[in-house]
């Protein structure tokens, strides 16, 4: 079978657009497959970590795909309509785990093992035979940052490109887990086209640093870095989705054959450095020191400087730099009962509390902007340059409030609520961990601002009256019937208490009690499962109630 390029689609879900430029998460996408990763059983759950799969509805032959794990950042960007619309148009799949199967990618104690088996049942099961072989862009964020650059050593043959999401060097000392690396040996990425992210409000010489050295070191290998200019380590932004579509689009071009045929992976052509730009680094709220230039024509110091594709990648660089370089900073706070939140010297600086609403399951958060400098944490005063206390004034306009990670939607202004979602309600260290971002935009004298928050609720409710959910059998329904279909879902709990659901797979979406049908991939294997989830957490307040035992229900798209 030859490639043939995959058809532009998309249903652009309608996002919460934070002023256009912080962006948000989304339980409205689809992913189409999973299976257990039986190479795995992970300390998080005592269990397999499951990983899923999404395939661009009208995509024939799957090219490269993109995966990551579940850290903080990477499930959002992977769900993003634009990333997944410009995956769509290059023909990618996305592949996301949860829990991690391997934080740094230790290839010398099986992770590469891990992954071959992993992609193999997912081309099993989707249908797609070509995911065994496909060419790979691992994207890992934080803790995850060190996985790119390790994957990419241990099979730069397959490896497409690298992102490394506002986290690690390669074979830096300050891995992001607090874990070393593998020993790399001999191996290199020379060839691999590479791209390191850090957040303006998280910058530290020492973790630049490596990636300089490396590239000193390895001439041939292609890095690039961009430091998001005006957005800290817990957050990613529309112009950043914007920046690593075309990143891949690069590496597309300049690597991919134009044509492959199924279990014939054709050959990465290698990146050559010296046909690319070079661009000084960033420099905080400085111009750069020598123009961005052809590899040859670079004026500037070569050791201090990284490698773009080309002039419109080095000039997309600038760019990003330019929109804050030299405005004043702004702070934000988050507010619960009417008071401003304090900073705590954590990773998260704000720990907000779960007061839940009469529902038991909703809770109530805003954001201000913050008039000085706050106490408790280093992180404000290193990157204002102002000292504790300071006074501050800011931009117009309102601050808002998004979700960065974790099982929850919102429902109001102020109002979000739990919402369990495909990664299950038995993680103690995630299914019960909420990540917000407060942000606004700043304008043409202030500097964009992000401000992370965390909050923890009882994974159980496990006092008051038991509850059980009932939830009927769901019929198969034929593929030629989809458009013309939907699946209503009427599961019941005993203690007359709505129930709430979460599709685990399959190409469908939630839409109130309802099941809608997506497009299924056309060489997809039939019967296509899909898995529903009935939920019900109960009251942690009088009346109290116990959370009820998840009920799931699958049924299959048959031809």
């Amino acid at each position: 079978m030859i490639y043939k390029s995959c058809v532009s689609w998309l249903r652009f879900v309608v996002m919460l657009l934070l002023w256009g430029e912080s962006a948000t998460t989304s339980f409205g996408q689809v992913w189409q497959w999973s299976v257990p990763v039986q190479e795995v059983v992970s300390p998080e759950t005592n269990d397999h970590p499951r990983a899923f799969l999404w395939i661009p509805p009208q995509c024939k032959q799957v090219r490269a795909v993109v995966v990551g794990q579940h850290n903080m950042l990477e499930e959002g960007v992977l769900e993003h309509p634009e990333f997944r619309a410009e995956l769509a148009r290059l023909g990618i799949a996305e592949v996301w785990v949860t829990p991690g199967i391997n934080v740094v990618f230790d290839f010398q104690h099986g992770a590469g093992e891990q992954f071959e088996g992993m992609m193999q049942a997912l081309a099993a099961a989707s249908g797609y035979q070509e995911l065994a072989e496909a060419p790979v862009v691992p994207i890992g964020h934080s803790a995850l940052a060190s996985y790119p650059w390790n994957f990419a050593a241990w099979n730069p043959g397959r490896t497409l490109a690298i992102i490394s999401l506002k986290g690690d060097a390669p074979l830096t000392n300050l891995t992001g887990s607090g874990r070393p690396n593998p020993d790399w040996g001999s191996r290199t990425i020379d060839g691999v086209p590479a791209l390191m992210v850090i957040g303006e409000y998280e910058w530290m010489e020492a973790r630049m640093a490596p990636a300089l050295t490396y590239r000193t070191q390895h001439p041939a290998a292609p890095i690039s870095l961009l430091v998001d200019a005006g957005h800290g380590h817990f957050d990613f932004s529309d112009p950043l989705i914007e920046y690593l579509n075309l990143f891949l689009r690069k590496a597309v071009a300049q690597r991919l054959p134009i044509r492959t045929t199924i279990g014939k992976p054709g050959l990465l052509t290698p990146i050559d450095p010296t046909q690319g730009w070079l661009g000084d680094r960033w420099r905080p709220d400085a111009p750069p020191q020598a123009p961005a230039a052809a590899f040859a024509a670079y004026t500037g110091k070569v050791p201090e400087a990284f490698w773009y594709f080309d002039q419109e990648m080095a000039a997309a660089t600038e760019q990003h730099y330019a929109r804050m370089r030299g405005k004043q900073p702004q702070l934000l706070g988050f507010v619960q009962d009417g008071k401003s939140l304090p900073q705590t010297e954590t990773h998260q600086q704000i720990n907000l509390r779960f007061t839940p609403l009469a529902d038991g399951m909703s809770f109530r958060v805003s954001s201000v902007f913050l008039d000085s400098v706050p106490a408790g944490s280093p992180n404000p005063p290193r990157w204002t340059h102002l000292p504790v206390g300071a006074p501050l004034t800011h931009a117009p306009g309102p601050v808002a409030v998004s979700r960065i990670t974790g099982p929850v939607v919102q429902t109001g202004p102020d109002t979000w609520a739990i919402q369990f979602y495909r990664m299950g309600l038995d993680n103690p260290r995630r299914s019960n961990d909420i990540w917000l971002l407060a942000s606004h935009p700043g304008d043409a004298r202030f500097k964009s601002a992000v401000q992370q928050a965390n909050l923890r609720f009882p994974l159980q409710n496990k006092e008051g009256a038991a509850q059980h959910i009932t939830f009927p059998p769901l019929a198969n329904v034929k593929a030629k019937r989809l458009k013309h279909s939907t699946v209503p879902l009427a599961a019941t709990s005993d203690a007359n208490v709505p129930v709430h659901y979460y599709v685990q797979e399959g190409p469908v979406e939630l839409k109130g009690n309802s099941l809608i049908f997506s497009e299924v991939p056309p060489r997809a294997k039939f019967p296509v499962k899909v898995t529903v989830v009935a939920w019900q957490y109960g009251r942690g307040h009088e009346p109290k109630l116990q959370t009820a035992t998840p009920v799931l229900q699958t049924f299959y798209i048959t031809k």
